[in-house]
């Protein structure tokens, strides 16, 4: 036995590598000895690639590292989206030998390079056929030499066989290894095509190339959903095969097959075009390099790349290759109606009627499918639709037309009454799409049942078609042909027998189609047609479909071109078709993405395009179809189309008068007009190529935000559309290139340029806009095309920066097919340059059977009205003169209108003008507005002077140049700074020089309002010292601004955009701009007419009207009167922009003044001192402009509940016996009333703090008063009687303390005389006025109540009064203080003759009185609190704002409670503190409505407790007039019946019992409502929102609110509609869009959009209450003491969406500052499904809401009377507890009521309340 061995752990460790060692190098040698095939040996180079670079390698599914390397590629992990198995650098081709040139260009062969093979039978050899076919275009393919593959059979591209051209503006490259190609531009030396980026794969059933290009700027492929227009190069892959699919946003294929892009290389605009002419199905990869690889599984790579030096150049040399689009015929551009689910041919019927019927422009109606027996093509149904034959007759006696859909599919079934002979006459012609036995026809299944398949590529099948197409034509006379279901559609996966398996039904590669199976939902691949394969043709089968149907219309209509659309298509299509976008639904994503769809088919060459307005599946809201219909006005194809088992859609179906309706026919009016140009785009395009719907880049490509812009497009060149395509939007931004933008609507030129602008697009408004630059040719438009036509033509030009224009018009008759073969036909070159237009008829061989005119010529952005307006004829040598009546100018949008023109339509004119020098009178500014004007005085003040006979238009006018020049500009974050000069003739002599310079500072206060001051820089002046609440951080960021400043020069002005819609709202760049020391003037123009505030003036109307009224501003103590300035200054305006958007403008100064209202429109502003300080607001909408306005000079006071009780008052009370038999008698009577007042008759001779001897009993009177809830306000005014003989406390304090107005350097108190009598006189009350003033009125000094210790003086012998008087008032009445004065100025006269009669007086009351008339001199001193003196001119229109504080504070601080004070002369931030009442007014008819006037007026300037004189103060009041006036009154916030001395009584119970159960009624009802007006008290308080408010401020959009000031409501959800005239027993009242319901009765009145007359006896008050807006009531008690004990009530009025939303604010109503302190409750109501909602918002301190009970809530507007069950949660957040009540609807009303009494509900206490 041999001994064992024992080894090492090293020598195993080598024993072992040995051996493995040998086991390889055997393994080595038997591989190399056996054969090999070359080919699938590769060496695989996997260099490091950017992810970004990396070419796929394994496209389908199911990728590992072990599978990629079999194919002999590269894995490596990637980042995002890049593949991770991608190709070597050494795959794919090479070039074998040398390239061989050819008459076309070169030829070359290539060779595979050894490879894995990826998907079978890979050809080895390949030849490359290069083609140099033209100056731009570069065609190759590669094919297999040795084998015939499928190549397209394509009408219109045909064999090149050269010569290659001489000289291309490329060169090629041939990459050798692997093989490439590159194409470089010849002017740039860039590559813009390379495909050395991956390899060429070429296999029998798989062929990829891929594609480097110059940019990301990619455009094209399809037929997809791209949700934009710019394709995402991050990896995307597209696959191509067309299928009935449904276009839902995802990345599947759909019905089209297109293979062409476009690429933008730069901002020069030079673009390439790719196109593949292959029609297998195909997958395209988008990736970052960015590069684009095509992967198709058949056919060849034959493609084409093209050069231009314009996108737009770019699509036309694509086109010239496939086929240039079809001429539509005219009609085809009119509105389209159709719908799949007419049931019956009376459903059409009444669809076209009530289409018809409103008016809409609609030229064409479709029925699919339900036509037809039993959905068989080429019949009709005999039962529902068997008059169809006649219908279409009808439509064409109404000027319409009538299209019919088509399928392809042919029922094998037989009809009802026998053969179904088109089936059987196919079938005899073996006219069918055949199974792979080439011989039997392959059956499917779609919408018939079982059906065969035409096969259009067969020429048989053609014939046949054609003939059936006749046939049909005979039975009923369609006007064209809708084809769809050509993709080719089958409900069956590829037959009813299914499909076999092999390599056509399953290649070895399938694109990444929807559902990954060649045949889903179409037919076997393997189905045989004559151009091949249906593998290979599928593709096609809507492209031989659509040459068919050609070849039909072309039978059918022989001399017409009729229309064709198709759902399936390929390139070339458009040559003979249109197409719609397909089976979208009504989603807002699907509206977004019709645009990038529309710029597709225009890339493609199909510019008759569009999408279904309102979408095929889904109903559709009203707002989504109303936003649908306008930008679907304008789609090429504009039609409306839904489907089946969904709500119609049409126009109509909305309602006729419903805003859809209004809108879609604005549009579609537009549209109509625009139809000559839009046929002249499709000239265009029919002749050259071009796009019709074309986006922004294709115009302005050197700017490249417009390269990724698809929510906009334009119609050819110029016309601009912006659609809101989000819901719940008015606001949208649109950009605006590089260009000379015009609103269309308004003609007005818009300011933004190469900018992103904010639109406001209301809901009956899209964005269009004309670029300048450009002539639109235009049309009178009609209901249809046919009468449109006859109507008279015209043209909109619209100039560009240098004043030039030109344009085209292509016009023939409208649909025949030899118009522009044999050139029949009118062409127009027109141009416009120095003010003349030629009108070229280059063309002119047709005549237009309707003698056509052009009628009117408009120019936009004409600075000035034209003048010397001429027409020459061509070749006649006449010349007409135009008259100036012919012309028109519009001053506010700069347009001109040229009309009555005759110029005959194929004639050549030219039609030439000037340019006025001249102003227009409506733009005439008065230079001499005070008395004493001549031509020398005129003249003497530099201004032009010109007699007219228009009626107001001043003779004296400043020249153009008249003003100030700009002389510096700095513009910072926070504003501007600028420096101004003038050198124009001082205004009234050198005694009184201009002030120059002038600097200007413009503040950006807030994002919402800016403002602009005008000073002297070297002399400070006097500026008001009213406090205002100047916010603490500027507004900086420029983004969220809402306007634009800029500074203009020659003259200077300033102008305020707004930056959303480019709304000029405030421009001062109008001559007149003057300022010296004691005059100043400023115009402006206005963007409307619509203006509102200024005051206080009594005015006829609400709104002002710019008719040169002149309105003067000064505080006088005068009685309202038209136009005469009464008691306070408010030098505010808000107005309102074409568009509805609201503005404010403030101007911070005291001075006197007069506002001129301007027809251009404009106002002049003409202050006589101090500086201009404007604020201007932006809102923008009027509720907002006044809440920044109020934020600016502070929010109205909150009122006690109590002083929102019904008051009584009068001048004239004998004694105090009077005041206590009232108020006993009105308890009698149980009429609610709350305050009593005491005018000065309760004084001793008219002496404030004085208690008279006839009313001794005052104090007791008041205590009693107190004790039955009753609140009790005296008067004071400010005068102090400074004769007594007596001590008279208030005057020896007040001399002692130095409280009076005085004379400058002086200690001589200005005396002035106003009610107080001289002691121990006599007054005989027979004299007359004057006499009485100098006989019996001492002499009065005033206070100055600027200075703190007037002030404290003021609130001490108030407090006296109050306390040692015992005059326990609760709020005070302040009078008299404009301040009034019985003398002109003082006892004595005034001194200084330029303060008391300036250079200028305004247009005041009494103007030849002077300032001083009524009132002080105005050189009376007093001081600010800064000590710094002023003159009573300066500070005059203060008087009763210095006065407002003091006397509040002196309430607060004696009652210890809110109280009130009411005043009567006012200025900005009076409101802060005080109300008002609107003076002395008169017992007449006329001032029922003026007093709503004043009350809005006074909601705008920020003064919400506010009402006139019930039944009138002056003059004895008709039973009738003061019936009516309370009723009014009862709806005042300020509600009290006040008269004067020697009137007889007016007070509720003067009359009889029926006028008290009137008063008593209507009060019931205001008490009842008085939640509800406090709530708004606080919220004007809190918010600065207005309480009595004009409709307009809630129906802003409705343009008929903005006259309406006979109505008005309280918040937004009370509408008060009172009657105003005598013996009117008829309202005529205007209710906007919304539900409105009778407030007595509860029930909806169905008015809406419309005035109705309503019924209005005399007891009677209209009131409606809106859906939407939660009223709380509580009933009502004889005041608001006990009222406000009683339980509560919600009136719940459900909306159009049965929603109501409202609130409630509550506090112990007397605390002072209780919003301030938090001493309050809020609580929301929110009504919404079926649910009422109770929810605090706020609750804390001495409310009272505690003790609130809710007994009842009434819902109002349930549509449903199907209640089964009323649900209560109560306490829902700490005990909640549910319980259930009876059910009480009335069925006739609609109003449930939900009764809580048994229940005891807090309303403090969060609840819900359900109905089911």
């Amino acid at each position: 036995m041999g001994k064992k061995i024992k080894y090492s752990q090293l020598e195993i460790s080598l024993i072992f590598l040995f051996t493995m060692v040998v086991a390889i190098s055997i393994a080595l040698v038997v591989l190399l000895a056996l054969p090999q095939s070359q080919e699938d040996v590769i060496e695989t180079t996997c260099a490091i690639i950017p992810d970004s670079d990396k070419i796929d390698c394994f496209p389908e599914s199911g990728a590992s590292k072990a599978k990629c390397e079999t194919r002999g590629c590269c894995w490596r992990v990637a980042e995002g989206r890049a593949p991770w198995c991608y190709f070597p650098k050494n795959y794919g081709y090479e070039v074998q030998g040398e390239k061989k040139p050819s008459a076309s260009g070169f030829l070359a062969d290539l060779k595979r390079i050894p490879a894995p093979d990826m998907f079978g039978n890979h050809i080895t050899n390949l030849q490359l056929r290069a083609e140099l076919q033209k100056a731009n275009r570069f065609h190759f393919k590669i094919t297999d030499p040795k084998v015939k593959r499928f190549e397209v059979p394509h009408e219109h591209i045909k064999e090149f066989n050269g010569p290659a051209t001489s000289s291309p503006n490329y060169d090629v490259e041939l990459i050798e290894k692997p093989f490439g190609i590159k194409i470089k531009r010849r002017s740039t030396g860039r590559v813009i095509f390379d495909t050395t980026i991956g390899p060429l794969l070429y296999s029998d059933q798989y062929l990829q190339l891929s594609v480097r290009v110059p940019s990301h700027n990619i455009y094209g492929l399809g037929e997809h959903v791209h949700q934009n227009y710019r394709h995402n190069t991050d990896f995307r892959t597209w696959p191509i095969f067309t299928r009935d699919s449904f276009p839902n946003g995802g990345t599947h294929n759909l019905y089209g097959h297109y293979t062409f892009f476009m690429c933008l290389e730069d901002h020069t605009g030079a673009s390439v075009g790719v196109f593949l002419l292959n029609s297998n199905a195909m997958e395209i990869t988008i990736q970052p390099p960015p590069a684009v690889t095509y992967r198709t599984i058949g056919g060849i790579l034959d493609f084409y790349v093209f050069l231009a030096d314009t996108p737009e150049g770019i699509v036309q040399e694509y086109l010239e290759l496939t086929g240039k689009p079809a001429m539509p015929a005219y009609w085809t551009l009119g509105f389209h109606i159709s719908r799949w689910g007419y049931k019956s041919l009376e459903e059409v019927e009444e669809v076209v009627k009530r289409n018809r019927e409103i008016g809409i422009p609609y030229d064409v109606q479709f029925t699919d499918i339900d036509y037809m027996e039993n959905k068989k093509i080429f019949t009709y149904d005999q039962e529902n639709f068997s008059r169809l034959p006649q219908f279409a007759e009808d439509l064409h006696n109404h000027g319409q037309r009538y299209i019919i859909i088509l399928d392809p599919a042919v029922a094998t079934s037989p009809k009802i009454d026998g053969p179904y002979q088109t089936y059987e006459r196919g079938s005899e012609l073996g006219v069918w799409v055949n199974e792979s036995d080439g011989k039997t026809p392959l059956l499917g299944e779609v919408w018939p049942g079982e059906t065969v398949y035409p096969d259009y590529t067969n020429p048989v099948c053609t014939a046949w078609w054609v003939d059936e197409c006749k046939r049909f034509y005979e039975l009923v006379k369609y006007d064209g042909l809708w084809i769809d279901m050509n993709e080719i559609s089958n409900f069956v996966k590829g037959s009813n027998k299914g499909c076999e398996e092999n390599n056509l039904n399953y290649p070895p590669f399938t694109p990444g189609i929807l559902d990954g199976l060649m045949f889903s939902k179409t037919l076997c691949m393997d189905a045989k047609q004559t151009w091949g394969n249906h593998y290979d043709v599928h593709s096609l089968y809507g492209y031989s479909m659509v040459l068919s149907t050609e070849e039909a219309i072309k039978s059918v209509f022989p001399n017409d071109r009729s229309i064709i659309f198709t759902r399936s298509s390929f390139a070339g299509t458009g040559k003979y078709s249109g197409h719609w976008l397909g089976d979208n639904a009504a989603t807002w994503n699907d509206i977004k993405w019709a645009i990038p769809g529309m710029l597709e088919f225009n890339l493609f060459g199909i510019p008759y395009i569009g999408a279904d307005i309102c979408g095929f599946f889904d109903n559709c809201t009203e707002e989504l179809c109303r936003r649908w219909m306008q930008v679907g006005a304008f789609y090429p194809f504009a039609r409306n189309h839904n489907a089946e088992g969904y709500e119609p859609q049409d126009p109509a179906k909305f309602g006729a008068n419903s805003a859809l309706v209004e809108s879609s026919r604005r549009y579609l009016k537009i549209r109509y007009t625009l139809l000559p140009y839009l046929y002249t785009l499709f000239y265009y395009a029919h002749t050259r190529g071009d796009t019709v719907v074309r986006p922004l880049l294709h115009e302005f490509f050197s700017d490249n935000i417009t390269w990724s812009i698809d929510r906009q497009f334009l119609w050819g060149p110029a016309f601009l559309i912006t659609p809101v395509l989000d819901p719940g939007t008015d606001r949208i931004n649109g950009y605006m290139p590089d260009a000379v933008w015009y609103e269309y609507e308004t003609g007005g030129r818009v300011t933004w340029k190469k900018e992103w602008a904010s639109l406001y697009l209301p809901g009956d408004k899209i964005g269009l806009h004309l670029r300048g630059g450009y002539i639109f040719p235009t049309q009178k438009p009609d209901n249809t095309t046919y009468y449109s036509r006859m109507n008279s033509m015209g043209l909109i030009i619209a100039l560009d920066e240098e004043g030039k224009a030109s344009g085209n018009l292509y016009w023939d008759d409208g649909e025949s097919r030899s118009a522009i073969p044999t050139e029949s036909y009118i062409m127009y070159d027109f141009s416009l340059s120095n003010n003349q237009l030629k009108m070229q008829a280059v063309k002119s061989s047709y005549i237009d059977r309707n003698n056509l005119q052009f009628d009117e010529i408009k120019i936009l952005g004409v600075s000035h009205n034209l003048q010397n307006v001429t027409v020459a004829q061509e070749g006649t040598g006449s010349t007409t003169i135009i008259s100036k009546n012919q012309i028109q100018y519009d001053t506010t949008y700069k347009y001109a209108l040229i009309t009555g023109l005759t110029l005959n339509l194929g004639t050549s004119y030219t039609v030439a003008w000037t340019i006025s020098s001249e102003l227009l009178d409506s733009e005439k500014i008065d230079c001499y507005p005070d008395d004493g004007t001549s031509q020398s005085a005129c003249e003497e003040r530099g201004c032009l002077w010109a007699p007219t006979q228009v009626s107001g238009t001043p003779y004296c006018f400043y020249p153009k140049s008249y003003g100030y020049s700009l002389t510096s500009l700095e513009y910072k974050d926070t504003g501007l700074t600028a420096t101004i000069t003038t050198s124009s003739t001082p205004r009234f002599g050198p005694q009184f020089p201009s002030i120059t310079p002038l600097e200007v500072d413009v503040t950006y206060l807030e994002n919402s309002f800016l403002r602009f001051k005008i000073y002297d820089p070297n002399n400070k002046r006097y500026e008001v010292p009213v406090p205002l609440d100047l916010p603490t951080t500027l507004a900086t960021d420029e983004s969220k601004r809402l306007y634009e400043v800029h500074i203009t020069d020659q003259p200077f002005g300033i102008q305020v955009k707004r930056k959303s819609t480019g709304t000029i709202i405030w421009n001062s760049q109008v001559p007149g701009f003057s300022f010296t020391d004691q005059y100043i003037e400023i115009s402006t123009r206005l963007p409307s007419e619509y203006v509102y505030g200024f005051g206080e003036n009594e005015q006829a109307t609400y709104r002002h009207h710019m008719n040169r009224e002149t309105y003067g501003l000064f505080a006088k103590d005068q009685p309202p009167g038209e136009k005469l300035n009464s008691y306070g200054v408010h030098p505010f305006y808000m107005g309102l922009e074409e568009d509805s958007n609201s503005h404010g403008v403030f101007l911070f100064n005291s001075n006197a003044m007069d506002i001129t209202f301007l027809p251009m429109p404009g106002v002049t502003y003409r202050v006589i001192g101090g500086i201009l300080d404007f604020f201007v607001f932006l809102g923008p909408t009027p509720e907002l402009v006044v809440q920044q306005y109020t934020s600016l000079i502070g929010r109205p006071v909150l009122p006690a509940y109590w002083t929102l009780g019904f008051q009584l008052s009068r001048y004239g009370y004998e004694n105090d016996t009077e005041i206590s038999d009232l108020y006993e008698e009105m308890k009698t009577q149980g009429i609610p009333y709350d305050v009593q007042y005491a005018d000065i008759d309760y004084m001793d001779r008219q002496m404030d703090f004085t208690l008279g001897e006839k009313f001794r009993r005052l104090p007791e009177i008041i205590d009693k008063m107190h004790s039955e809830g009753m609140r009790v306000v005296v008067i004071l005014d400010p005068a102090i009687a400074g004769n007594e003989t007596d001590l008279y406390p208030a005057f020896t304090n007040g001399v002692k303390q130095n409280v009076f107005i005085k004379w400058p350097n002086s200690s001589d108190i200005v005396w002035g005389k106003v009610w107080p009598d001289f002691p121990n006189v006599t007054v005989d009350e027979s004299v007359d006025w004057d006499t009485a003033v100098q006989l019996y009125r001492a002499y009065a000094a005033f206070p100055d109540y600027f200075l703190n210790v007037t002030n404290e003086w003021w609130k001490a012998e108030i407090k006296d009064f109050y306390e040692n008087m015992n005059i326990r008032f609760d709020g005070l009445w302040t009078d008299m203080n404009e301040p009034a004065s019985f003398v002109h100025g003082s006892v004595n006269g005034c001194k200084i003759t330029r303060l008391n009669d300036p250079p200028y007086m305004p247009a005041l009351e009494s103007r030849h009185m002077k300032l001083n008339h009524k009132t002080l001199c105005m050189d009376s001193q007093q001081h600010l609190q800064d000590g710094t003196p002023v003159y009573h001119y300066d500070v005059h229109n203060l008087y009763g704002w210095s006065q407002s504080k003091s006397t509040l504070e002196a309430v607060y601080e004696i009652t210890g409670q809110r109280g009130v004070v009411v005043t009567r002369s006012t200025y900005p931030g009076s409101g802060k503190w005080v109300g008002h009442w609107l003076g002395d007014n008169t017992s007449k008819w006329d001032q029922l409505f003026k007093s709503i006037i004043g009350m809005l007026e006074f909601s705008l300037f920020g003064i919400s407790y506010t009402g006139a004189d019930i039944c009138g103060y002056f003059s004895h009041a008709t039973y009738e007039l003061c019936a009516r006036w309370t009723l009014l009154g009862a709806f005042y916030p300020y509600s009290r019946n006040h008269n004067g001395k020697g009137s007889i009584r007016q007070d509720p119970v003067a009359f009889n019992e029926t006028f008290v159960a009137l008063t008593r009624d209507v009060l019931h009802t205001r008490y009842s409502l008085l939640p509800y007006l406090y709530t708004l008290m606080f919220e004007a308080h809190s918010e600065g929102s207005t309480v009595v408010r004009p409709l307009l401020h809630e129906f802003v959009d409705d343009k008929t609110t903005w006259d309406i000031y006979e109505q008005f409501l309280w918040g937004p959800g009370l509408l008060i509609s009172p009657a105003l005239y005598e013996n009117q027993y008829t309202v005529l009242g205007y209710f906007p869009n919304a539900r409105w319901f009778d407030f007595y009765s509860g029930t909806a009145t169905g008015f809406r959009n419309e005035w109705i007359n309503m019924t209005t006896p005399l007891e009677q008050i209209n009131l409606h209450i809106r859906g939407g807006y939660i009223i709380p009531l509580q009933e009502p008690a004889n005041t608001t003491l006990y009222s406000r004990q009683n339980p509560m009530e919600l009136i719940v009025p459900l909306d159009d969406n049965g929603e109501a939303r409202g609130q409630l604010f509550w506090d112990d109503g007397q605390s002072i500052e209780t919003y301030e302190k938090g001493d309050y409750f809020l609580t929301k109501f929110t009504a919404a499904k079926n649910t009422l909602s109770i929810s605090r918002i706020h609750d804390q301190g001495r409310n009272t809401a505690k003790d609130l009970v809710l007994q009842q809530v009434q819902v109002w507007g349930i549509n449903n009377a199907q209640l089964t069950n009323i649900s209560v949660t109560y306490d829902i957040l700490y005990n909640p507890k549910t319980f259930s009540v009876p059910i009480n609807f009335d069925e006739n009303t609609k109003v449930l009521k939900i009764d809580l009494k048994d229940h005891m509900c807090y309303i403090s206490v969060d609840m819900k309340i359900e109905w089911s």
